[in-house]
């Protein structure tokens, strides 16, 4: 979405966040491929049910995008609001681990760079939209900045309550299958 996003006949003047996302597209792409070929056959199932949707639904953002709005204002205004749904949906998924992390007072299943990449992705991201003055990409990445900032607080916080040789039953069994 933020591809489309990008595009001159829907956001003039966003060539980093063509090109950015672009190559995230391509890797994502060449991910899901090889996902796709070492999956069992239930699962290829699934992500060509999960594929066909998205394309279905981004064929039709196109599509009214297209027919419907004219000018490049309000093209940005409706698939950027698509895109801070998205986003703030992306941003927000670590919040069941920060739940988990705060209940069990551990931080061994909250990865430290994946939290220090978030932040650093948010702010990242900040910096360009308010250098751009684009709400549309400022919004979702200020709350992603502030999410990744929480998670590194809270593994700050934890990491030394943190069991992390001591692997319970369960745990033990879920690793030895």
């Amino acid at each position: 979405m933020w591809c489309f996003y990008g595009l001159p006949f829907v956001h003039p003047d966003s060539l980093l966040v063509i090109t950015i996302n672009g190559s995230g597209l391509i890797i994502e792409i060449i991910y899901v491929t090889f996902f796709f070929i070492y999956s069992s056959s239930s699962n290829r199932r699934k992500i060509i049910i999960a594929l066909v949707t998205e394309i279905i639904f981004f064929a039709m953002v196109v599509l009214i995008t297209l027919k419907i709005f004219h000018t490049t204002k309000d093209r940005s205004m409706t698939v950027g609001i698509l895109c801070v749904c998205f986003n703030i949906v992306m941003y927000a998924s670590p919040l069941t681990v920060m739940r988990m992390v705060i209940k069990t007072k551990s931080v061994k299943y909250m990865p430290f760079f994946l939290s220090l990449a978030n932040l650093c992705n948010g702010l990242v991201w900040v910096v360009y939209s308010l250098l751009k003055f684009d709400l549309y990409i400022l919004i979702p990445n200020a709350l992603g900045a502030f999410s990744g900032l929480l998670q590194l607080i809270l593994y700050a916080s934890y990491y030394r309550t943190t069991e992390w040789d001591n692997r319970t039953q369960s745990e033990t069994q879920l690793f030895q299958a």
